[in-house]
């Protein structure tokens, strides 16, 4: 692998990369809210909230979407922290096939799959069980799959400064499958690269070939 140079540094903040996201802050999923919302939603299809087998329907649902978007309460530099080692190694580190679930913020329907990173170390690494933790948290969010792939890629650049990032991102979405076009085997692929991912089309090739992508 040719030598890399490291691209400029960028003082840009990822959006909502931390816990209180891209300024407006998030609070907690208040389950006391939800389920009297849920109760009515239930009413309003047409069911009995009262009925047996969905008395306890609200308590769930609140629950699950608790968590669900458990990931607005969690703060990446606490994730991070401690886990950044001094390191010469400036050659492609990769993870690949982390699976995640999330919500789409359109429907409050889940997207799910594979969420493959790559990075070139600058001076530094980062333990490798973070990176299927800041997919988690970046994931547990009411999220676009488009904006969830900039985000992990931004908040790696920020944390690392590496040499360059890597994200690939193949989801399934029930929003396409139980209801609009009701397409069963559409998969959605998104990728964000900076640094020298984006500036070196060998760099960029090595890392879909590793990931099992064609350039």
């Amino acid at each position: 692998m040719n030598k890399r140079q490291s691209p400029k540094a960028s003082t840009r903040r990822p959006a909502r990369a931390t816990k209180t996201g891209s300024g407006s802050a998030c609070k907690p999923a208040d389950g006391n809210a939800i389920q009297p919302l849920i109760a009515q939603l239930l009413d309003a299809l047409g069911e009995d909230p009262k009925r047996n087998g969905l008395q306890k329907t609200p308590e769930r649902v609140a629950q699950a979407f608790a968590f669900f978007t458990k990931g607005y309460n969690q703060d990446i530099r606490e994730i991070m922290n401690g886990a950044l080692f001094p390191l010469e190694y400036d050659e492609m580190v990769i993870v690949r096939d982390i699976d995640f679930y999330s919500l789409c913020e359109h429907h409050l329907l889940p997207f799910f799959g594979k969420c493959h990173i790559g990075y070139i170390p600058n001076k530094r690494v980062v333990g490798l069980s973070k990176l299927p933790r800041i997919v988690e948290a970046l994931s547990r969010r009411l999220q676009v799959q488009e904006r969830l792939t900039v985000e992990i890629a931004e908040t790696l650049k920020t944390e690392l400064n590496p040499l360059g990032v890597g994200v690939v991102i193949e989801a399934q979405h029930l929003c396409m499958m139980m209801r609009g076009i009701e397409k069963q085997n559409t998969i959605a692929v998104t990728s964000h690269m900076l640094g020298g991912f984006r500036k070196q089309q060998q760099t960029r090739e090595e890392f879909l070939k590793l990931i099992g992508r064609s350039a």
